[in-house]
């Protein structure tokens, strides 16, 4: 029924850190945060938290039968299970592919909260006029929050949605009258970033949000697209991050907790089930990437409501449960079915980990 789509991604080696974890166990009751630097990272256990032991093994089982490189369980910061595939090890750089939006709203309100940019100004305030084939008119109504909500309105129908040249950004809607899962106009909100920024999108993002929280990676252009790639750990330190909503250790990167609540919650009524290019568990309805249809069901039925995700092509997944202090990372090749946001792995692999506590 969701209709397949097929990102082609090639394969980028980039320098990291190597050697094996340096696990510390430490008090599960606190929040904990890992070092900036080196491989320490505290631990707790299945069995220190009282969870159901017997149900790790088919959890790995399964990671391992669905193309699994890279998995990491966090449980209020502390690695509870953390598991490499296919000669993975903790050093390897993999594509967050759409999961890596998250980083880029996240970026976009790092750029708002220091006055470079408000997401409710038009587009061309910052790429200037002619970046759409749109008349001024058209083009001028759309604005950086249509970005975030993929609500531009521009044609997905084009032959190439990937594309960002003007002559594939045509109109089709009015800004906010239709949501669709289209790549062309987020990928150009790096180009606003560059605009606004005092050096580079990357410049910005390297030193507001990827360096203070231990992060390493970069982004890698392939094609149209702009893929970052980093370690399992790192996606894991962006989980925890937004699992403090914006805070890291005693540090807040991203103060404004009004934009931070407007990108983890629903964003616009098209979709409730999405925000500022984060997926939204628990929501009654969903509409899902290649697809104009409406589904009456939640994104993820058996995982908390309270979920929040970045989905990327292949299954990248980076989940996030406040309920439960929880950041789950899974990275490697496709689970089954070639698809750019959710797909069915989401749910088999939530009823696995559920399965360890109840």
């Amino acid at each position: 029924m969701r209709t397949p789509i097929i990102l082609f991604i090639l394969s980028v080696n980039l320098i990291a850190c190597s050697g094996q974890a340096d696990e510390t166990s430490i008090n599960s009751n606190t929040m904990y945060f890992p070092p900036l630097s080196g491989n320490e990272w505290g631990t707790t256990s299945v069995e220190e938290l009282g969870w159901n032991t017997n149900e790790t093994q088919p959890l790995l089982d399964f990671l391992s039968e669905k193309n699994t490189k890279a998995f990491i369980l966090l449980k209020n910061g502390k690695i509870v299970i953390e598991n490499y595939f296919q000669g993975t090890t903790i050093s390897t750089n993999l594509p967050w592919n759409s999961a890596g939006k998250t980083l880029t709203a996240f970026t976009i309100g790092l750029a708002q909260q220091e006055g470079l940019l408000n997401i409710n100004q038009a587009v061309s305030t910052h790429l200037g006029s002619g970046w759409t084939s749109l008349i001024p008119e058209q083009e001028n109504q759309i604005t950086i929050k249509n970005q975030l909500t993929m609500t531009t309105g521009l044609d997905y129908s084009v032959p190439d949605i990937y594309c960002t040249d003007p002559s594939c950004l045509q109109f089709l809607n009015s800004p906010g009258d239709m949501w669709y899962y289209h790549n062309a106009p987020y990928t150009l909100l790096t180009n606003v970033l560059d605009a606004v920024s005092p050096n580079s999108f990357t410049d910005f993002f390297n030193i507001k949000l990827r360096n203070p929280i231990g992060m390493q990676g970069a982004w890698i252009p392939i094609g149209y697209n702009k893929i970052y790639f980093s370690t399992a750990r790192s996606m894991a330190r962006f989980g925890l991050l937004i699992l403090n909503r914006g805070k890291w250790n005693s540090e807040f990167l991203l103060t404004d907790t009004i934009y931070f609540t407007q990108m983890t919650t629903t964003s616009q009524d098209l979709n409730e089930a999405y925000g500022y290019l984060w997926w939204l568990n628990g929501k009654e309805t969903i509409r899902i990437p290649g697809s104009e249809m409406v589904f009456y069901e939640k994104m993820i039925p058996s995982a908390p409501d309270d979920l929040i995700a970045g989905l990327g092509a292949n299954d990248q997944k980076v989940y996030v449960v406040p309920s439960k202090g929880l950041v789950v990372i899974r990275m490697g090749g496709d689970a089954g079915e070639v698809l750019l946001g959710p797909s069915s792995f989401d749910d088999l692999l939530w009823q696995k980990v559920e399965a360890l506590w109840e």
